[in-house]
């Protein structure tokens, strides 16, 4: 696996989480603690309390960091030490000048981490005036806390901190609770921690890894380098047998990354991170984990009295967190699960010599955590879609519905006659003939000239046909294919009006009125004469789409509603220029041609032949003779459906253009409503298809096809074996299997393939 991101140009991430120290001492004596207890001490040399200076220099900062980024909002966490212990009064003042700082320029999101033991009622109503959210941290039950989290005399804290939690847990105070935050000993039960910690009722639990270093490495009691995530996986179990009662953030994102969407914290995957430390004297720092790497780690040599935000923003430190993958070692690159654990945090990868270049002194436990979750939850994480016809279907059946009602709230209050006349007609249409209106919108080139239509209004440039014109025709076409009593008015820019799935009237600019008739419809023109068209009868000025024939009941037989669109004007979304109508005996000719590459395909390689008709509506003949992904265009921007054939075509590379044009299709259409894949284009892989290594998403659909046409090869239909053969296939599925980029569900597709490739061989 090759990674494109290294050495790409650092950018500026605003910060979005502002982590404020207000105390710098605690009342615990915590033996895990990274800010007493690891490499940097540089606590000792900073004022306990925050002064009123730092705070409002602080909080000027942070509204002209808001101002000049725009941000809708920023997170301000209250951290220590111990927060609690700077006290109402000044915890009051620096509520109010956070405020007031922000007030008109952006939300603020105001949070306190705590100890829990200086929770009062007193407290919590200050909270409560101004909305500060409350995490508190807790081990487990009395056993698992007091391993760490105990007095400096030795007396658990234990009992304190179970009263402040159910104060806080009250339904007065309820909407306050943020929280629980866990750190791991894996000397401890993980069923009765989490058991411990779900009697509290808390919204979210965190789980901590213990903060360690390649120097300083975390307790391993049996010696395991697994230990950890044997750990969290019977957590896992636990909580997952108990139906995921509340959500735990570690797991989350792990769920969340395996089915191609962010990372949930900071401590997992690959997004950057946009966190700055302010501490009680104004020094601004890096995150706070990086204490536990070695003196100095997370010093900038910025404070908020002579630097803005930007300034720290731009520090080495700082862009070393933005910039995802190739913020990671070399080893980590290469792994498949990096996508989901990112190189685990950023201060674990520490060793002296080679700073952070390392993955994390967590690595295996990370690898098998992921392997470990992924496994458990596959079957039930993967995309009904990626498995099931009927789902991908009704999937992009939706998509299409999706688009019309976004097109339809762009265009709201622009003025547009046409499209508020066409959409309240579309609007009655679906009311009585919903299936005529499914009929019209599922047409493959709807898709085409919505996505055209949505970029063209979006960019502020004019649609090559106005929206209203194009949905008019839509809509009339719905009518008269439901055979409906409502009249149409249409719109057209002369030349030729083209009613969806029906076919092209000759027609002069201008508007014409569409009705159903019992022998197809009637179309009023402006200067009040009515003509009449059967649908299926061409004529002079009407152009039919025409059906081809389905070839009778033979295995051989194409789909039975196969259309010959060569008249739709957004049909030119395939890699090859469409070829103009053809004459009858062009069509005839086309007809018979492809009815002989059906019965190769059918007498070949007959379950990827119904694989291929299933879902085919529409063909389009494409100008040259030219077959493979450039010709088909995998890449188009159509609906389900439709396929390009290269017109001057030979039958068996027809049949190839069949075969593997339909299964790029469908792989397009799946990618379009599941996620196959992440951060696509973040690794390029080698290719048997390629002089160049290309990304997952390339590699993917060629090998998707090859295996089809490496089918139709061994099975004596000619051309259609891939260069590189099946030894080529081979390496394209083994770099698959291997590819970060897989979700679980991309995963399911090429396990497919591969038992397909095998049963061939």
């Amino acid at each position: 696996m090759e990674s494109t991101g290294a050495g790409a140009g650092a950018v500026l991430v605003p910060f979005r989480e502002f982590v404020v120290k207000v105390h710098s001492r605690c009342d615990l004596a915590c033996d895990h603690c990274y800010i007493y207890e690891h490499a940097d001490q540089s606590w000792r040399q900073r004022p306990a309390v925050i002064p009123a200076a730092v705070v409002e220099r602080f909080a000027e900062r942070l509204a002209e960091h808001a101002r000049a980024h725009a941000l809708a909002s920023v997170t301000v966490i209250l951290l220590g030490g111990e927060p609690l212990l700077a006290g109402p009064a000044r915890l009051r003042r620096l509520c109010e000048a956070l405020t007031r700082a922000l007030d008109g320029v952006a939300g603020l999101d105001l949070r306190i981490h705590t100890n829990g033991l200086r929770l009062n009622e007193s407290v919590l109503a200050l909270f409560a005036e101004y909305g500060v959210g409350v995490g508190v941290s807790l081990d487990g039950d009395r056993a698992a806390n007091d391993r760490h989290r105990r007095y400096a005399n030795g007396r658990s804290s234990h009992s304190r901190v179970l009263a402040a939690i159910g104060l806080l847990g009250e339904d007065r105070h309820r909407p306050l609770y943020q929280g629980l935050l866990c750190t791991i000993d894996v000397r401890n039960d993980p069923a009765a921690v989490l058991d411990a910690l779900l009697a509290l009722a808390p919204p979210r639990i965190d789980f901590l890894l213990p903060h360690a270093t390649w120097e300083a490495p975390p307790p391993r009691p049996d010696g395991s380098p697994d230990a950890y995530a044997r750990w969290l996986l019977r957590l896992f179990d636990h909580w997952d047998g108990l139906g995921r009662p509340v959500p735990v953030r570690l797991f989350d994102s792990l769920l969340s990354t395996l089915r191609g969407g962010p990372s949930l914290t900071e401590s997992l995957g690959l997004t950057p991170t946009d966190l700055v430390v302010v501490e009680t004297d104004g020094t601004l720092e890096q995150a706070d984990s990086l204490k536990t790497a070695h003196e100095g780690a997370a010093a900038t040599g910025f404070d908020v009295f002579r630097h803005a935000f930007d300034e720290v923003a731009a520090h080495p430190g700082i862009q070393a967190r933005q910039l995802g993958l190739a913020g990671v070692s070399a080893e980590c690159r290469a792994c498949p699960v990096v996508r989901s654990c990112g190189g685990g945090l950023y201060a674990h990868r520490y060793r002296a010599g080679n700073g952070f270049d390392n993955p994390s002194v967590y690595c295996a436990d990370l690898k098998a955590l992921v392997e470990g979750v992924e496994q458990r939850t596959a079957r039930a994480s993967v995309a009904a879609e990626a498995t099931e016809p009927a789902a991908l279907a009704a999937a992009q059946q939706e998509l299409t519905r999706v688009l019309l009602v976004r097109l339809n709230a762009e265009l709201e209050g622009r003025g547009d006659v046409d499209w508020r006349r066409s959409w309240e007609l579309v609007t009655a249409v679906e009311a009585e003939a919903p299936d005529a209106l499914d009929a019209v919108l599922d047409h493959p080139y709807t898709r085409t000239w919505l996505l055209a239509a949505l970029d063209a209004v979006r960019q502020g440039g004019p649609p090559r046909v106005p929206p209203g014109h194009r949905l008019s025709a839509l809509a009339a076409a719905a009518v008269v294919r439901g055979g409906l009593e409502l009249p149409a008015l249409v719109a057209h820019g002369g030349g030729g009006l083209y009613l969806p799935t029906l076919g092209l009237l000759r027609a002069d600019r201008g508007r014409a009125e569409v009705r159903a008739a019992a022998e197809g419809f009637s179309v009023r023109g402006e200067g009040g004469g009515v003509r009449t068209f059967g649908p299926g009868g061409e004529a002079a000025d009407w152009q039919p789409v025409r059906v081809l024939a389905a070839g009778g009941a033979g295995a051989g037989a194409p789909p039975a509603s196969l259309a010959l669109e060569d008249l739709d004007p957004d049909r030119g979304c395939f890699a090859l220029p469409p070829a103009p109508r053809l004459d009858a005996t062009g069509a005839g000719r086309w007809e018979r041609r492809l009815a002989e590459a059906w019965e190769l395909l059918h007498g070949t390689v007959p379950a990827p032949a119904r694989e291929t008709a299933a879902g085919l509506t529409t063909l389009t003949p494409l100008a040259g003779a030219a077959v493979g992904a450039g010709a088909t265009g995998e890449d188009a921007r159509r609906g389900p459906g439709a396929l390009g054939v290269p017109l001057g075509a030979g039958v068996r590379e027809t049949a190839l253009a069949l075969l593997t044009g339909r299964r790029r299709a469908r792989l397009r259409e799946l990618t379009e409503v599941a996620d196959l894949y992440a951060s696509d284009g973040e690794w390029l892989h080698p290719s048997p298809w390629q002089e160049e290594p290309v990304p997952v998403s390339r590699l993917l659909a060629d090998v998707h096809a090859a295996v089809a046409a490496e089918a139709f090869r061994r099975a004596g239909g000619g051309p259609g074996g891939e260069p590189g053969g099946p030894g080529g296939i081979e390496r394209a599925l083994d770099r698959l299997d291997g590819a970060a980029e897989l979700t679980v569900s991309g995963k399911a597709v090429v396990a497919a393939l591969r038992r397909e490739f095998a049963s061939e061989i």
